[in-house]
């Protein structure tokens, strides 16, 4: 038999730039898989990206980008291969950076 299986369907998420924690999928919950983030970045002094794992208390509270003049713009693939212990994926993104989101999230 020829082919691939593929068991894992990956979703999608655009989080615009100037976000306040976003949630990942409609309510998100624990056991959401966080594959990768896509960050276009325009301007290094607003790109700053930050990732939390529910409340912000659990297993993840993370700057994937920092705000700073010496981050260049362009695209930053970030892989996490994480699973969220304590609720919903958020993101927060500054103001010169959008972020595509992907993983599996509840729906």
């Amino acid at each position: 038999m020829s082919g691939v299986n593929n068991p894992y369907r990956y979703f999608y998420e655009h989080v615009a730039a100037s976000q306040s924690a976003q949630v990942l999928g409609t309510t998100g919950a624990v056991g959401d898989y966080l594959h990768r983030l896509i960050c276009t970045v325009t301007t290094g002094a607003t790109g700053n990206v930050v990732i939390v794992d529910g409340t912000g208390t659990g297993i993840l509270t993370h700057t994937v980008l920092p705000a700073s003049a010496s981050v260049i713009p362009g695209v930053y693939n970030i892989e996490f291969n994480a699973v969220s212990a304590n609720g919903a994926w958020k993101i927060t993104t500054g103001a010169g950076v959008e972020v595509m989101a992907v993983g599996i999230f509840s729906a």
